[in-house]
């Protein structure tokens, strides 16, 4: 149970990452537009860049976990083949 608890943690926090990216760019853009069309668009793709590189981590945080789990099954299997060719 524990493992379902934290691909669904990753699972949320990725989503609210996707949302935090999506408005927080409306956002930027709309703090700096005073500064003029260029350099919001320099700030806010900025801020783009920092959350797309948090929302790579945390995939990239996904994908090793189910690496690692689809590597402990893979493990088990081979134990149990193993025992069944000792016994023989």
């Amino acid at each position: 149970m524990q493992l379902r608890t934290f691909d669904m943690i990753l699972s949320f926090l990725l989503g609210v990452s996707w949302a935090f990216l999506i408005l927080g760019a409306f956002i930027t853009y709309t703090m700096f537009s005073f500064l003029g069309v260029l350099s919001a668009s320099v700030f806010t793709f900025f801020f783009v860049f920092i959350a797309l590189f948090i929302i790579a981590v945390l995939e990239a945080i996904l994908m090793y976990r189910k690496n690692f789990d689809e590597k402990r099954k893979q493990t088990k299997l081979l134990e149990e083949i193993k025992e069944v060719l000792d016994s023989k």
